[in-house]
């Protein structure tokens, strides 16, 4: 008999599989030989109190034999010889993906990517943070697998209704990651597990017979009667299909303004802008699980709020328990923040972006710019943030307090950013608006939150590629572009997605929709 259970355990028992058993012989009223094994349904925290608890779903096996779980086959067929051709500009999760599915689907996909393959983009990394060099097509944005590949991999999302989001987690296990993401209720997979994944998409891919091409920076665009036919790239190559997914990232600006140079229509969109703060992950742990000491059994603690100020909206984003704050411009004299997390979480510090809603009426000053104003505004602050820290992208930061009071730090706590922080006065970098509801929402979540309005905490600016500021319209059904033929606005650069399941999700859903219109 196969039986779900639900249980709620200590850390320490849901930590221990003989454990587990006895209890579910016990909730069975059978012994405990008679359970021959179970799965892991779901999984989470409950931290509410001061002893925390780990919830679990179970399917239990009873008085038969444990079977292994049951992953999604997935049909992944030559197209060597496919009639129909897809190019897919960029090569994160939206992109990935909706070529797996186009695989699946029989089309040929040839993925087009301005970056370098992981290994090689790692070495660009490297140079960011030791020498404070940027390339600007090999960075944190940019390069195979997206922005998601070295910003750890964060699976967790709430864009149920846009998608199957058990077959991406399912396709994530397929290519490697662990089947504990099928259950946690925060799936995470690491920046130190993620490239060998994304390497083994690629590989699928290729071995599938479509095309994979690195530093090919798309600088044109063929367009006849108003249907786009092909691409151009900077390398002088030109390159033909039936349809273009454009997957760019929420990080293309030259994208957004070739598009707009050439008259294709595109749209501001609000964004939110703002800090990276990081505390000592004890500091965290202790707050979070109502303890002096985190236990062995309980993972890195993390946080997550909202807050409303003055009719503006606050929240944290992309938290990263025991991670590190990284340098994630794409071009020089630009100063941008970012967090990742390695699959262990135990780094000694804990940081999440804190932003302020971007809305319309917030970047009117550069209402010059049309449908990049968000994207000009959104530049210009990263420009002060750049100038403030004084080069080489060390980065302007304050004391949690003292950002809070207006006062500049004499001294600043030890931060995990590597390419180093100064003590400045944020308010010379951050907007206005953004500085005061951020001082104030500070203040506020510091009641809610015993310990986090501390001095023992670094604020570090900005934090400002939370989503693209700019949204390329596409048919609701068709989810074509309602200009230009056979263009497939897809993912977070085009304003459809937030994160790496939600674009992977938008990624297939496009995929599907132009095997719909071939058919």
């Amino acid at each position: 008999m196969q039986k779900d259970i639900s249980l709620k355990l200590l850390p320490s028992e849901a930590a221990d599989q003989a454990i587990i058993k006895r209890y579910i012989a016990s909730a069975e009223a059978v012994q405990t030989t008679a359970i021959s094994g179970f799965h892991i349904l779901k999984q989470s925290i409950d931290a509410r109190s001061k002893q925390p608890w780990i919830n679990l779903t179970l399917k239990a096996f009873i008085n038969e034999p444990f079977q292994q779980r049951e992953l999604t086959p997935f049909d992944f067929k030559d197209v060597k010889k496919a009639v129909r051709t897809v190019i897919i500009i960029g090569a994160g999760p939206a992109g990935l993906f909706a070529a797996l599915q186009l695989i699946e689907s029989g089309i040929k996909p040839i993925l087009l990517e301005r970056g370098k393959d992981v290994k090689a983009r790692r070495r660009d990394l490297a140079l960011l943070n030791k020498e404070g060099e940027v390339n600007p097509d090999s960075n944190y944005c940019f390069g195979e697998g997206g922005a998601g590949t070295y910003s750890d991999g964060k699976l967790y999302t709430r864009s149920s209704k846009r998608g199957d989001i058990n077959r991406i987690l399912n396709l994530f296990v397929h290519f490697g990651a662990e089947e504990k993401i099928l259950y946690e209720s925060h799936p995470h997979i690491g920046t130190n597990k993620l490239p060998q994944i994304i390497t083994a998409m690629r590989n699928k891919i290729l071995d599938c017979g479509g095309e994979f091409l690195f530093e090919k920076k798309v600088t044109g665009f063929n367009i006849q009667e108003e249907r786009i036919t092909g691409v151009k790239t900077a390398d002088g190559s030109n390159f033909e299909a039936d349809s273009i997914i454009l997957a760019a990232g929420h990080s293309a600006r030259d994208i957004f303004s070739l598009l707009h140079a050439n008259k294709i229509l595109i749209e501001a969109k609000p964004f939110a802008l703002g800090v990276r703060v990081e505390h000592p992950q004890s500091l965290i742990d202790s707050s979070q699980y109502h303890c002096p000491v985190r236990g062995d059994f309980l993972p890195p603690a993390s946080y997550s709020w909202v807050q409303q100020v003055d009719g503006k909206g606050i929240f944290s984003f992309c938290m990263c328990p025991g991670g590190i704050i990284a340098p994630a411009a794409t071009s020089p004299g630009e100063l941008v923040v970012n967090g990742w997390s390695p699959s262990k979480r135990n780094n000694p510090f804990a940081n999440s972006g804190i932003v302020v809603t971007v809305e319309e009426k917030d970047f009117q000053s550069f209402k010059q710019h049309g449908p990049l104003a968000a994207m000009f505004f959104q530049q210009a602050v990263e420009k002060k943030a750049f100038e403030k820290g004084g080069g080489k992208f060390v980065a302007p930061a304050q004391r949690l307090v003292d950002f809070a009071e207006n006062k500049i730090s004499s001294s600043l706590p030890e931060c995990s950013y590597l390419p180093g922080v100064s003590s400045s006065s944020l308010k010379e970098v951050l907007p206005p608006f953004v500085h005061k509801s951020l001082q104030q929402a500070f203040k506020e979540y510091g009641k809610k939150m015993k310990g986090y309005f501390t001095n023992e905490a670094i604020v570090v600016a900005t934090e400002s590629r939370t989503s693209s500021p700019v949204r390329i319209p596409r048919d609701p059904v068709t989810l074509q572009h309602p200009q230009i033929r056979n263009l497939y606005p897809c993912g977070e650069g085009a304003g459809y997605a937030g994160g790496i399941v939600s674009a992977a999700m938008d990624g297939e859903r496009v995929a599907k929709q132009i095997k719909i219109f071939f058919s």
